[in-house]
């Protein structure tokens, strides 16, 4: 009896002080923190909050028993990594691992670092990102910037070891610079940081779609280039399970082409998927460079998760990506066939709380619909 009065208790502290992160971000630290400065100073600002924070153990300590909502229906199992919730970060936004202590104790399930190259790269010249609230969506053009897998992967081992609940994936790409030469060059550049990452995390994922790199994607224009790529990163020993980072731009045969590939190779899952090239019936200035994140990735997304699910879905775990603001469009992903959900775009227009929302939200679908554990609503309606 004393258990479940304390377990009540705490379920409505976290249900209150997640009501009053979300009022506060959305009302307070929005206007007046965030969107009061370009996306290009705020995302900066974001980061070095998370590096002075990450630094202040009362203060983590107090964002745990705040924000961190557990349910045993969440907990899950894929590809062999045990996960307390199915929700991450996907790659692009914590490119140097600066935020994996804050997410561990907001409650995340796992956390993408990166992407990450075999040498440091400055990226694409700024502004990287341009906001869309119209459309819950950022415009990215970062280009891969990051301190290179080198100095990154260490800190992102480090994280890993010390999180309390929390996975952590190492995303790999090639590097995006004046030294990017032909596919031989971009095959060594990946290995290089595979084999750096090997035994080091949880996952890697392995980003053979970024749209705003110089070299394009050439392991994604034909099966037989990302057949060569993956030949050559099968000879790296690793333990962890490998997930290649799909584009979101193809037709359903290219994309099962390259997902034929994949299934013959040391692959145990996708990404689906990355940025949105597609603007059409989106007003959006013709000098914004780069892809869409976001509301408009969500539709084409979940098209292409439930198709590869339909037919790799024995062979290939999913993690779906794109567009993800509610419980119920996180709910829609996994009945598509997501067993991991990821997104960047409502940690920026929610705020952080928002991981405590997904997670309280979906166990309550799982339940009214009569699911033991997430896992069991894994494409239902594929």
């Amino acid at each position: 009896m004393t258990y479940v009065s304390e377990s009540f208790w705490h379920d409505a502290v976290n249900k209150a002080t997640t009501d009053l992160f979300t009022f506060g971000y959305k009302h307070i630290v929005k206007p007046h923190f965030v969107f009061n400065h370009t996306p290009d100073v705020a995302h900066d600002q974001m980061i070095e909050f998370c590096r002075v924070t990450r630094n202040i153990p009362p203060l983590m300590w107090l964002l745990r028993e705040m924000l961190d909502y557990t349910d045993p229906v969440l907990e899950t199992t894929v590809m062999g990594v045990d996960f307390a919730n199915p929700f991450g970060l996907s790659a692009g936004l914590d490119k140097n691992c600066d935020m994996p202590v804050l997410l561990d104790h907001a409650g995340f399930g796992f956390e993408t670092i990166g992407s990450v190259t075999s040498r440091p790269c400055a990226g694409n010249p700024r502004p990287w990102f341009h906001r869309l609230p119209e459309y819950d969506s950022m415009m990215v053009h970062v280009g891969l910037a990051n301190d290179g897998s080198e100095r990154v992967i260490p800190r992102a081992e480090k994280a890993w070891t010390q999180a309390g609940s929390m996975q952590v994936s190492i995303s790999i790409a090639r590097t995006n610079d004046e030294l990017a030469g032909d596919i031989d060059e971009g095959i060594e550049d990946y290995r290089i940081s595979l084999e750096r990452a090997a035994g080091r995390s949880a996952m890697v994922e392995v980003n053979v779609s970024c749209p705003n790199t110089r070299a394009g994607e050439p392991f994604t224009e034909s099966p037989e280039n990302l057949d060569r790529l993956f030949a050559a990163l099968d000879t790296v020993e690793r333990p962890q399970p490998t997930l290649v980072k799909m584009p979101l731009n193809k037709s359903w045969e290219e994309f099962r082409d390259l997902l034929a590939v994949l299934a013959e190779h040391n692959v145990q899952g996708v990404s689906i998927a990355n940025l949105q090239k597609d603007r059409t019936g989106l007003e959006i200035p013709r000098d914004w460079e780069g892809g869409l994140s976001g509301g408009p990735t969500y539709r084409a997304s979940n098209a292409m998760i439930r198709r590869a699910y339909r037919e790799f879905g024995d062979r290939l775990a999913i993690a779906g990506i794109g567009g993800v603001f509610t419980p119920e469009q996180a709910y829609a992903k996994i009945r598509s066939g997501s067993s991991l959900v990821m997104f960047v775009s409502a940690l920026m227009y929610r705020g952080p709380q928002q991981i405590t929302v997904f997670k309280r939200g979906l166990a309550e679908l799982l339940r009214r619909d009569g699911f033991e554990h997430v896992a069991d609503a894994v494409g239902v309606d594929a």
